[in-house]
């Protein structure tokens, strides 16, 4: 990826003039091959190339023209991979990642090591046209008041497929029986890469693992029935790398204990005394519930398995880094074992947000859970359809709504964030307008957080307040994070959600686990609204919320006037008039 496109190039520009500008900037190349209106150059390295796509892309001028500098990707090679450039280097990665999910399902997003101090990140979509619209949208869009720079990388996966097999003509399949082992037959199983293995070991054993020419690599992957990236290129020059493993998990752990045996070997051959730990790296979002209550899961993990467990601080997460790593050390049969167990838990607390999502998304209307970006970016099917911000097929446009949350007085810094920042970045997040209240001088220890938008834009923001809550350690580490949220609700409308005798109040928070209470004797505001309270941690509070609007809407769709009957005009052709 070391190749450059150079374009708006005017037609006195010379070879001479694309030198002078790279010789002075100390940028090593090639010789520059120039055509009518463009260039191309080869650089030593993708590090040098980079440098010069930052440093002179819509930055230097020539005979009055702006160059454009990118990568040079054939067509065949423009596929699912994107380069994102010049993003803010405080940006949270969730927000990011929200941002990327917009415009389809992100395989992949890895964070590139440059000399810039904005961050690059190399982006894999799952589909072409998700790509081409990301480059769409994104190319030049302003965040924070940097331009983001995007373009195309060589997606060789892509270009593999774009070439005819061997023996058969493009669109035929070759001539002859399949051969055995080909998907076909079935004797390769389905891959289960919905929560890969992700591993961290030592650079010295990187070309151990790969072996000469790949051949270690490719045996292991046979064996095993894996896909396994070895990711040489993230983290230049760190002690260690990581490595992904996409298979089933009987798979991934095969293929975790055979590359555990290479290194081992290797440190043998190689005099290396330090013990090698089994290092194995898990989304933050999981890890709570794999240490348990009490950390009562960890501890029966490294008993049942006769290994030492730790994982590393919470304060060691990073902003293009959302994982936690879990150092497993025992010998290599207890490893494998540890391994399994850990992964088990892992997968489990992956498949049971799934759940409660979709179980969310049945009983929110018009909710797109999948985009709302609460997992891992890398995670296959999370959020391909939240681009337009359009309402699903057979949907009208979604009513704005108004919500009233109360989070602790302390925690008002945290949610705007320095100058603002944070709360400007949620509210471009979740396409919500989000404001703070001023202080009520009759109860100092709370303060209100006004959200308005449609349901998805609800969900997104009071989820991330939750998130950031407790992120900021604002509640207890066992204690779970409960808000109240207030909705204004017509006051004539009031006894439909409380039900006769109490009974759709009662309904509705036996439903929901969360506290539903209409206070008695309100005085209505100047626009004939009353609260609806509500107490409880997010999914509960969110049901609760969506519910009271469903019963607001079949309120309104009751109080509209019946249309009268009427005679049925004659109907008319298209050509009369």
């Amino acid at each position: 990826m070391n190749k450059l496109y150079i374009g708006n190039l005017g037609e006195q520009a010379s070879v001479e003039d694309l030198q002078g500008i790279f010789g002075e900037r100390h940028l090593k190349h090639s010789a520059f091959l120039l055509k009518t209106g463009y260039a191309f150059v080869d650089c030593p390295d993708e590090k040098i190339a980079m440098k010069a796509i930052d440093i002179l892309s819509g930055k230097v001028e020539l005979h009055g023209k702006v160059l454009e500098v990118e990568f040079s990707v054939p067509k065949r090679q423009r596929s699912c991979k994107l380069q994102v450039r010049n993003i803010p280097p405080h940006l949270q990665w969730e927000v990011l990642d929200g941002m990327l999910a917009q415009y389809g399902a992100v395989e992949n997003c890895e964070q590139v090591n440059t000399e810039t101090e904005t961050a690059v990140v190399n982006v894999r979509y799952g589909a072409k046209e998700q790509a081409r619209l990301a480059m769409e949208k994104l190319n030049g869009f302003m965040l924070e008041d940097f331009a983001l720079k995007v373009s195309y990388i060589p997606d060789e996966a892509a270009a593999a497929a774009d070439t005819p097999p061997a023996g058969g003509r493009r669109g035929f399949p070759p001539r002859g029986p399949p051969r055995a082992g080909s998907p076909s037959m079935g004797a390769r199983p389905r891959l289960q890469s919905d929560v890969p293995l992700r591993i961290l070991v030592p650079t010295q054993f990187v070309g151990a693992i790969i072996g000469k020419e790949g051949a270690t690599i490719r045996n292991i992957t046979k064996q095993t029935h894996s896909k396994i990236d070895i990711h040489r290129k993230e983290n230049a020059g760190a002690a260690e790398k990581p490595i992904t493993v996409h298979s089933t998990p009987d798979g991934c752990s095969n293929a975790c204990k055979t590359i555990m045996e290479i290194m081992l070997k290797e440190a043998v051959d190689t005099k290396f005394t330090e013990e090698i730990p089994l290092k194995i790296l898990a989304h933050n979002n999981f890890v709570g519930r794999l240490i348990g209550k009490e950390g009562r899961n960890l501890k029966k993990i490294e008993q049942d398995t006769e290994t030492k467990i730790t994982i590393s601080p919470l304060q060691d997460l990073t902003l293009y880094n959302p994982e936690r790593t879990i150092t497993v050390k025992g010998s290599i049969e207890a490893c494998a074992r540890a391994e399994e167990e850990v992964m088990k838990k892992v997968r489990e607390s992956y498949e049971n947000d799934v759940a409660a999502m979709n179980l969310q998304s049945n009983l929110i209307p018009g909710l797109n859970l999948n985009a709302l970006g609460l997992f891992p970016g890398c995670a296959p099917g999370m959020g391909s359809s939240m681009g337009s911000g359009a309402p699903p097929p057979g949907q009208g446009p979604q009513e704005s709504e108004t919500v009233h949350l109360f989070i602790p007085a302390a925690a008002v810094g945290a949610i705007i964030g320095k100058q603002g920042q944070h709360i400007k970045q949620l509210s471009r997040f979740a396409c919500a307008s989000i404001k703070i209240a001023q202080a009520d001088p009759l109860d100092a220890k709370q303060r209100m957080v006004i959200l308005v938008g449609p349901p998805e834009a609800q969900f997104k923001a009071q989820g991330r307040i939750f998130g950031k809550l407790k992120e900021e350690n604002f509640f207890g580490p066992k204690e779970e994070v409960k808000l109240e949220a207030h909705i204004l609700v017509p006051s004539f409308a009031a006894g439909r959600v409380i039900g006769k005798g109490g009974k759709t109040v009662n309904e509705l928070q036996n439903l929901t686990s969360a506290e539903v209470v209409v206070p008695r004797d309100q005085t209505p505001d100047e626009n004939d609204q009353v609260i609806v309270k509500i107490i409880g941690h997010f999914y509960s509070s969110q049901l609760a919320q969506r519910k009271i609007q469903e019963i607001l809407a079949q309120v309104r769709r009751q109080q509209q006037p019946k249309p009268t009957p009427s005679l049925p005009t004659p109907r008319r052709s298209l050509g009369e008039r």
